[in-house]
């Protein structure tokens, strides 16, 4: 963890060397997992979003890059710290670690390097609450802060049922809720997520709430299929009642999400760990791919951005040259190049950094990556290409940039300062 604390004053809460303005209406941020913008406009156009038309026409609509990877973790912790993985330390959900050998998960809040905007408003004295699809994320968002006072939560709708108020700062949310703990591989456990925080918006009146899904839905249906119209018109629905309430609210994305497979619907892979071992020998090298984590029944693991180590003596130059001229790799740069270009943390990437095209993906080798759980055609995510998400706000700013200046991770502080701009809650 490093130095930087919040700072309360009576206008605004420094954490991270940003400022967020104290709200006077609950400061509501949704990360809608996987959204490419086409899901909503196409939904809208259908007419099955009134709520977030409205909210389009009255208040604030722009585009925002998500950071690279365009993975989960990091850019939920971009989002939670308002700043790039070079800060926070989370630049996937995956990590090698080059001393033990040992590849591990980055769901322990032991990897993240910097506060989040919810501890810091938490010791500014402010209330809290946290809601996230799965439990993977839980305790990095929840991270700092405490659950003995009645001003904080944090709980995963994936173990809805296991919460407690030490932990959590709620006793079993799920019977609280009124609903079963939904399947972790389904559109309701995003919904989970909403109705929970419609409730916490009537019940603790949270200064600060995040709520943050799963993209379930998006890997396995395009923009317009019946299946992806019903979850955005179920979103709406939610969203109405929350804007209702009053609260001031940033609708954004961690990624985007595209179509990886070839014309028979195969995935589209390149194979890097295959190919490393041909030019260098049998498992000198080592890809990682920071997709991975504990639910890969509908990516496989396989997206579009991958870090690979060296061994030593081996010729990097040489290896990103041929890497460069395989189809399907849009970028192969060097580690320093890409924390520059990409603001991640050196110690946590490869000697190589690898990004594929729009409709590919790369794998490790062949006989690891088990697709047998794929039952549609491969929509991932990970690269340049997924890096474009929506960014509304239920307020008229005027002063809110476009991508590429405007980032995801920039939700809390347009939240925050459109709930302080409000000097009348109407919920």
């Amino acid at each position: 963890m490093n130095d930087m604390s919040a700072v309360k004053n009576a206008s605004a809460t420094t954490v991270n060397d940003r400022n967020y303005a104290r709200p006077n209406v609950p400061a509501i941020a949704i990360c809608l997992d996987g959204c490419e913008p086409e899901y909503l406009d196409v939904a809208i156009s259908a007419g099955l979003m009134p709520a977030l038309k409205r909210i389009r026409e009255n208040g604030t609509v722009r585009t925002a890059h998500s950071v690279i990877p365009s993975f989960t973790n990091p850019n939920n912790l971009s989002i939670a710290t308002g700043r790039p993985p070079a800060v926070h330390g989370i630049c996937g959900n995956y990590l090698f670690d080059p001393d033990t050998g040992t590849e591990v998960m980055m769901n322990d809040p032991r990897f993240l390097r910097a506060p989040t905007i919810f501890q810091a408003c938490y010791d500014a004295g402010m209330k809290v609450a946290v809601v996230t699809a799965k439990d993977k994320l839980r305790a990095l968002l929840g991270h700092g802060l405490k659950f003995d006072d009645g001003r904080a939560m944090c709980f995963s709708a994936e173990r809805s049922d296991t919460t407690t108020l030490d932990e959590h700062g709620i006793d079993n949310a799920s019977k609280w809720l009124g609903r079963p703990v939904p399947e972790v591989y389904s559109a309701e456990l995003s919904e989970f997520v909403f109705a929970a925080g419609v409730k916490l918006l009537k019940t603790l009146r949270p200064d600060i709430m995040y709520l943050t899904t799963t993209d379930y839905v998006q890997h396995k249906y395009k923009p317009g299929d019946d299946e992806a119209n019903a979850f955005y018109e179920m979103f709406d629905k939610y969203l109405a009642e929350l804007d209702a309430a009053g609260a001031a609210i940033v609708i954004t994305g961690d990624h985007g999400m595209k179509a990886k497979h070839l014309a028979d619907g195969s995935p589209a892979v390149v194979y890097v760990q295959d190919l490393l071992d041909e030019w260098l020998g049998t498992e000198a090298a080592r890809v990682i791919l920071p997709i991975t984590d504990p639910y890969v029944v509908h990516h496989g693991a396989l997206g579009s951005f991958a870090t690979a180590y060296l061994p030593a003596g081996a010729d990097r130059q040489d290896m990103l040259q041929r890497l460069s001229a395989v189809p399907g790799i849009d970028v192969a740069i060097d580690r320093e190049t890409a924390c520059e270009r990409f603001e991640l943390p050196p110690d946590r990437i490869g000697d190589i950094v690898l990004v594929s095209s729009e409709n590919m993906t790369i794998g490790t080798s062949a006989h690891r990556h088990d697709l047998a759980a794929l039952k549609e055609p491969l929509r991932s995510h990970g690269g340049l290409t997924e890096q474009a998400v929506p960014f509304i706000i239920n307020r008229k700013l005027d002063d809110v940039p476009n991508a590429p200046e405007l980032r995801n991770f920039d939700a809390f502080f347009y939240a925050t300062k459109a709930a302080a701009l409000q000097t009348q809650d109407v919920g």
